[in-house]
């Protein structure tokens, strides 16, 4: 999930993502109607104040050019190894930047600051952000972009379409990073917010773009270009991108097979390594179903929301499975987040409105959050179940930003409210036939109130047996520091932002 301090696009949802990864081969988690929250394995006496179980803080970082309200760490993004990290500061200079760190050994530096070519105030470049496996294609959402582009790499500088947005694609050779592909809908349209959410595949070839203010009412998906009627109200859409070694192509416009009024899909976006499954979330769907399948034109739970998967064939997408939370409520903001697997297996969904405290249904505690997991075997996908906090607590928001490492044995999800300052909790299994369970409960060195640290996650390396990168945004940190591990113990710069990595 990613972090938005102007509360834009909301709705009936708590809106934001994350930069997502695998979590291949998940057969249990937990059971459906259950809660894993294991052991923190501290003898703590409140799991939210736990020390970290063999992770530790190794980096805090802040931008070169630190700056009041920028809000680094909006967006989070880290390649398979570990060792280059993108983080998003959509308000820098009130157009937005990406901040590119790298570390040798043990030591992170900043490599580059990534700007739009033609950025404009009100831009949110940086609002969400993702990255190849090997760390060298990058895509960046601006969903406040204005142009009346309707084409790949069209005019930038035209803004008579506020807010319809667009995303870019740079690419790095050596340490210097391009601008190589801008993006724009094919139907664009003023306050669609095209880029609000990406995902690219981990070989850099297959890119998505969230929509989820596009307003067309169709509900059948198109190849290439999309529906033009805007006969609805913020129904959503998702646009993959194809890239057969040369360009960039307009692959296929999705929309949900019961597509409706205000269902936002296209709030969090997620893709299979290879690009082949997608998982998209609509936080204010609004069936009261629950689990796979059941009747999609249910709208007695409003803002409940649902994710669908979609597989390619050739260069056919097609709808898979419509998936609800195991407690569907009206509110909870389910498909706010997303990790899809390596493999597109497994898909776990963030729900940081979900209110449960000891069991679901018992909603006392408001917004604490969940996550929950479904898994695939051959076409059919199952609920396989829920996790929770160790101490569930009102406006928490866990599940607000999720990831998993590349192996799947280590899961991390967020909570940016949690204790007021936020945090951010690591599930981890010793195989992949085992369920996870919470390990480490991490907080900020200098955790300070309202700074959202866990609005945005990532997770580099390999999980439990091996080093592990943890990588945490906290958007509404405040300290005036600059460069790598700084002193973060001062308030002089409000909403600077910062990002943290723990090992």
């Amino acid at each position: 999930m990613r972090y938005d301090h102007r509360v834009r696009v909301r709705a009936t949802l708590l809106f934001a993502q994350v930069a997502l990864a695998a979590l291949a081969g998940c057969s249990s988690i937990l059971g459906i109607d259950g809660f894993s929250v294991g052991d923190a394995g501290t003898g703590h006496g409140d799991a939210r104040d736990a020390a970290p179980s063999g992770i530790v803080q190794r980096a805090y970082l802040k931008e070169s050019n630190t700056a009041a309200t920028d809000a680094l760490g909006t967006a989070i993004t880290v390649s398979a190894d570990g060792n280059t990290l993108a983080v998003g500061a959509d308000a820098e200079a009130g157009t937005g930047a990406v901040y590119i760190y790298t570390r040798s050994g043990t030591a992170w530096t900043q490599q580059a600051i990534v700007k739009a070519a033609s950025g404009d105030a009100g831009d949110l470049f940086g609002h969400s952000v993702s990255i190849s496996a090997d760390g060298n294609t990058l895509a960046i959402g601006a969903d406040g972009e204005a142009s009346a582009s309707n084409q790949i790499n069209g005019t930038q500088t035209d803004n008579t379409s506020p807010a319809s947005g667009a995303a870019y694609v740079f690419t790095r050779s050596g340490a210097t990073w391009t601008q190589t592909t801008y993006f724009k809908a094919s139907n664009r349209d003023g306050d669609d917010h095209f880029g609000f959410s990406v995902a690219l595949a981990g070989d850099g070839l297959t890119l998505v773009v969230g929509a989820p203010q596009e307003d067309s009412s169709t509900s059948t998906i198109n190849t290439g270009t999309g529906n033009a009627n805007d006969n609805g109200m913020n129904n959503g859409a998702a646009y993959v991108f194809f890239n057969n070694g040369t360009a960039w192509t307009a692959q296929a416009y999705v929309k949900a097979s019961n597509s409706g009024t205000t269902d936002l899909f296209g709030t969090s976006v997620a893709l299979s390594s290879d690009g082949s499954t997608l998982a998209v979330g609509a936080t204010g769907e609004s069936s009261a179903v629950k689990n796979v399948g059941g009747l999609q034109t249910d709208n007695s739970a409003a803002g409940a929301g649902a994710v669908y998967t979609f597989t390619r064939a050739g260069t056919t997408w097609s709808q898979q499975a419509y998936l609800k939370a195991s407690n569907t409520e009206a509110g909870d903001a389910f498909g706010s987040a997303l990790a899809l697997a390596g493999d597109g297996n497994t898909v776990v969904v963030g729900a940081p409105s979900e209110d449960s405290l000891t069991g679901p249904g018992d909603n006392n505690a408001q917004d604490s959050g969940a996550a929950y997991a479904f898994s695939r075997s051959g076409t059919t996908w199952t609920a396989v179940g829920m996790l929770k906090e160790a101490a569930p607590a009102a406006n928490d928001n866990f599940g607000a930003a999720v990831a998993v490492a590349t192996d799947g044995l280590a899961l991390v999800v967020g909570a940016h409210g949690a204790g007021g300052k936020g945090a951010a909790d690591v599930f981890t299994r010793a195989t992949s036939g085992t369920s996870p369970m919470l390990t480490s409960h991490l907080t900020a060195a200098n955790a300070g109130a309202t700074d959202n640290f866990g609005a945005s996650v990532a997770l580099g390396g390999v999980g439990v047996g091996t080093t592990l990168d943890v990588a945490v945004g906290a958007p509404g940190e405040d300290s005036n520091a600059t460069g790598i591990n700084g002193d973060g113990a001062n308030n002089a710069a409000t909403d600077s932002g910062a990002a943290y990595v723990f090992q």
